[in-house]
């Protein structure tokens, strides 16, 4: 890149120096993209910016926040419109809200690859956080999530198959199922004969083919929520290879002091 424009939203940021950041930006042109420059960009604020450098490790420059509208077309044509940090244009993200948006932004920067565009995702993302400035019951806010983690599954290649189970047997609404990420939904009376391939994390993974077959039907709602978060937490879980998530953290901490 060589004083390539930018624009997307600051997943993670690290002092680097004493006046500067390294960011990981999630851009909607390139993907994730590593960086560095100057200390105070906002997290869930649509940022324009130029990026130069040849190597993983950019150099960023002219950070602004951008309007919305200007987030779906080419922002070097947009770049006279832009706001400087100093002039914030938006309610930005706060309250329990807040943590789930940096849950977003954590499973992004750790999952994602660097400079490999997702332009669906980013959009997803997008429309998550215009989401999460509103307020939200607890529900409406574990559906947004649950949505989200249905994309970036899907974005990575993941995808799963509620109609059938690892052995490729129709799913049966009396029949119990483990999950295993790497598998689908294993009919619990194989777990002796493959009791190699369960781990300790994933032995109490069980769901009824009645609820798969719900899930399948009726997607991600209020009815089926329970079970897709619980499927979904296996796949993060899986994808991070069991370590844990300083957000999930910080929100079990939130509840504990309320």
């Amino acid at each position: 890149m060589r004083n390539e424009a930018l624009v997307g939203y600051l997943l993670h940021q690290r002092p680097y120096q004493e006046k500067r950041a390294l960011y990981y930006l999630f851009s909607q042109k390139h993907g994730v993209v590593h960086g560095i420059g100057k200390k105070g960009a906002p997290l869930f604020m649509p940022l324009q910016l130029f990026a130069t450098g040849k190597r993983d490790l950019k150099t960023f420059s002219q950070i602004h926040i951008t309007s919305q509208s200007a987030t779906s077309i080419d922002i070097a044509e947009e770049y006279e419109t832009a706001t400087t940090l100093e002039s914030v244009p938006y309610k930005n993200i706060t309250g329990q809200n807040q943590y789930s948006a940096l849950y977003l932004n954590e499973i992004l920067w750790r999952l994602l690859p660097a400079e490999y565009p997702m332009p669906v995702l980013w959009q997803y993302y997008q429309d998550s956080l215009h989401q999460l400035r509103h307020s939200l019951s607890a529900i409406e806010l574990r559906i947004c999530l649950r949505q989200f983690e249905y994309y970036l599954f899907k974005e990575l290649g993941f995808t799963l198959t509620f109609t059938h189970d690892s052995i490729q047997d129709t799913i049966e609404p009396e029949c119990s199922y483990y999950f295993l990420p790497d598998a689908g939904f294993m009919p619990v009376l194989q777990s002796n004969i493959q009791s190699e391939e369960l781990g300790s994390s994933t032995e109490k993974t069980v769901f009824m083919g009645v609820d798969i077959i719900k899930m399948a039907d009726l997607g991600i709602t209020q009815t089926t929520l329970n079970n897709w978060s619980k499927l979904h937490r296996y796949m993060i879980d899986h994808l991070l290879d069991y370590q844990p998530l300083q957000s999930r953290l910080l929100w079990q901490q939130q509840r504990r002091y309320q």
